[in-house]
């Protein structure tokens, strides 16, 4: 069995994501023939708005994941805190390419109360440590 399972399919499942959302990026230029900015196209803005936000979220998703599976005993929580971040990357997304503010709503609300709860949880978890630890 791989250690830190979830880690690593979250991992993935981002990789992928962020190779579909450049490839969709480099496609529009290469159609388009623009090499930087966004050629005042509202679909290229679109697509590299979509990539630059799954870029500014996802790392933090994984460390979250990596973080509770370090020091999580019960699997099922991680991977339901796994498959919401998932959800909500794959709506914002979604709904940034699509314009849908009724996608990309629930998708950043489902994403920010997962990595406040969890932060939360963890930084409980660490003071607890640290309590215990004598410091």
């Amino acid at each position: 069995m791989l250690p830190l399972p979830v880690t690593i399919f979250i991992t993935a499942v981002f990789v992928l994501m962020l190779t579909v959302l450049s490839l969709m990026v480099s496609i529009r230029r290469a159609q388009l023939n623009v090499l930087s900015g966004d050629g005042d196209d509202t679909t290229l803005r679109r697509r590299i708005r979509a990539h630059g936000n799954f870029v500014e979220n996802a790392p933090l998703c994984i460390l979250l994941i990596l973080a509770i599976e370090a020091i999580l005993a019960t699997s099922t929580i991680i991977w339901i805190v796994a498959a919401i971040l998932i959800a909500s990357r794959i709506l914002h997304a979604i709904g940034t390419l699509t314009r849908s503010k009724r996608i990309i709503a629930p998708a950043m609300v489902m994403q920010h109360i997962t990595l406040a709860i969890c932060g939360v949880w963890l930084l409980i978890q660490s003071l607890g440590n640290l309590s215990a630890a004598g410091m």
